[in-house]
């Protein structure tokens, strides 16, 4: 039996719909191990010119075996050295809103770049661990985020114990392979490579029930276009407390193999 053209046009466009349906339908899932993961926040500014060294610290991670397994790199640009002369355009009010709450918990009286947080808390040493920080050893459960679109998310986090605590998820939408040519302030003449750089930062709580705690989180549409990789972190701590209990994270663009 022959096929028409007619027929044949008929079959690629219905092979077409159900390969469209099915990518949109497609789900990314992150999960982070059993064991707590490390959730690395550096505090950075363009108007900085001891950031660099800690960015290209942070950046090494994105070729490290442990990267999303145990460990979950982000960078918060801050805006408060924008005075400098140069205004870092991936700083946000809300970042260096975040790192000086931080400090209001720590009991400090000013704020510092770059600045590094392990897991909710001061991390003074951290340039003496080329390859991250340590694993903690601790077992809180296992968190887990889906998506069929990556800006609505359902996380749901089984902790390993028992117990009637209150949890938040915590998400930042991540950019790498950012680049600057800063033509004025501390990093004058520099050109600045960004990896992890967070272009967003939402909270909600989340609900218990059957022993899990579960709730959703949306993303910001980003109306300007990045190039380079896209990530997600995503953490979740006890409601009104900034220790991080569990974290994971994954690729949603990879970033382009680097020679």
């Amino acid at each position: 039996m022959k096929t028409s053209a007619t027929q044949i046009l008929s079959i690629y466009f219905f092979v077409m719909a159900v390969t469209s349906m099915n990518a949109q339908n497609s789900t990314c899932t992150f999960q982070s191990p059993a064991q707590q993961a490390a959730l690395i926040e550096l505090f950075t500014s363009e108007g900085c010119s001891s950031c660099p060294p800690a960015e290209n610290w942070l950046s090494r991670l994105e070729t490290s075996p442990r990267l999303w397994k145990d460990l979950v790199p982000l960078a918060f640009h801050v805006d408060y050295w924008d005075r400098l002369g140069w205004r870092d355009p991936w700083a946000r009010k809300a970042f260096s809103a975040r790192q000086n709450e931080y400090a209001r918990l720590w009991g400090g009286d000013s704020v510092y770049t770059p600045g590094v947080v392990l897991n909710g808390r001061e991390w003074l040493d951290w340039p003496q661990y080329r390859d991250g920080p340590k694993p903690s050893g601790a077992k809180p459960g296992v968190l887990t985020v889906n998506s069929s679109d990556t800006n609505h998310w359902w996380a749901s986090f089984a902790p390993a114990s028992v117990g009637e605590h209150n949890y938040e998820v915590h998400a930042a939408l991540l950019a790498g392979g950012l680049s600057s040519d800063v033509k004025a302030g501390e990093n004058r003449g520099r050109r600045l490579i960004h990896d992890f750089a967070a272009l967003s930062l939402v909270h909600a709580s989340l609900s218990r029930s059957n022993g899990l705690a579960q709730g959703e989180f949306v993303l910001p549409s980003q109306t300007n276009a990045v190039n380079g990789s896209r990530a997600l972190a995503v953490w979740v701590t006890e409601a009104g407390h900034p220790d991080v209990v569990q974290a994971t994270g994954g690729w949603l663009v990879k970033p382009a193999s680097k020679p």
